[in-house]
């Protein structure tokens, strides 16, 4: 069954709302960062109202992260290896009105599926990607990913350390000029929840990095609760190259919204490319609709 939450209407009346929690418990590993990563993501979209369960979608890929869709009660589609941002930018072009929210791994999409990033960026469509990021492939039993620390010897390969340099997401979502480029961490689950709400708010293609320690084969807790930081106060997000200066400082662990832009999305721009086509770009939507049923009379 179901659970649900109350909240006001702007009449003072109780309303029932969905708790975005499914009929699915998640089966990860115990202390897994995931598990407060979802709960924060939860958390936000009970708190956005705009967001409804019966338009929301989650795409994901695969890894630890790929069930996600069930854990939130939402409709969701599992697809395969790194292929996550083109089925969510199909999903959202056919259907504009739907909130769709793409969720993976590091290894998911930083390496099969790093190819798809530059293009959703290029067309900034309207939806949000959260990357949970371990630094570890840890559902095949724990191989170094893309971003895995040089000299890493995951537990899989334990006499052959990464010799290969980890990839920087953040500088090079900053370089592909995604519109909203955030950084959270699974230990700090109040920020990570309003880092959540403004990226599905956002008008065009939100990447989160999320970074979730992997108990069972890398486990970060210790090392990360040293290196993170929240942005200073007075950060300017707008302000590119100071957010590729935030990001190229590996030493610490910077928590928050490194680069927001706004400009037309995808959606937008398809829609304003119709109508010109159409040769109604001036036209009321009640003209619209009365030339369609025109046309089929």
């Amino acid at each position: 069954m179901t659970t649900t939450v109350t909240t006001e209407k702007t009449t003072g009346q109780p309303e029932e709302r969905f708790d975005f929690k499914g009929m699915i418990e998640p089966v990860w590993c115990p202390g897994c960062g995931d598990f407060a990563l979802l709960n924060a993501i939860r958390s936000a979209l009970r708190q956005m109202p705009e967001v409804e369960r019966q338009n929301t979608i989650v795409i994901s890929g695969i890894g630890c992260s790929g069930r996600v869709a069930a854990y939130l009660g939402v409709y969701g589609f599992h697809g395969v290896h790194g292929r996550a941002l083109p089925t969510a930018l199909g999903v959202k072009e056919a259907n504009p009105s739907l909130n769709v929210l793409v969720m993976g791994g590091d290894g998911d999409g930083f390496s099969i599926g790093g190819g798809h990033i530059p293009h959703a960026a290029r067309r900034n469509p309207n939806m949000t990607y959260i990357v949970f990021d371990n630094e570890i492939y840890g559902l095949t039993k724990g191989q170094v990913s893309p971003t895995s620390p040089k000299g890493l010897a995951g537990k899989s390969t334990p006499e052959w350390p990464a010799l290969e340099e980890p990839l920087n997401p953040l500088a090079m979502l900053i370089a592909y000029n995604v519109s909203f480029v955030a950084r959270v961490y699974a230990g700090s689950p109040k920020t990570t929840t309003q880092i959540v709400k403004e990226a599905i708010a956002h008008p065009g293609f939100a990447v989160v990095q999320a970074m979730s320690p992997c108990t069972t084969f890398y486990n970060t807790y210790k090392l990360w609760a040293k290196q993170v930081r929240t942005l200073p106060e007075d950060y300017d997000p707008t302000d590119r190259m100071a957010a590729f200066a935030r990001a190229l400082d590996t030493e610490t662990m910077w928590l928050g919204i490194f680069y927001r832009e706004e400009r037309p999305t995808y959606e937008e721009m398809i829609a304003q490319q119709a109508a010109r086509l159409r040769g109604d770009e001036e036209l009321s939507d009640d003209e619209r609709l009365r030339r369609l049923i025109d046309s089929f009379v």
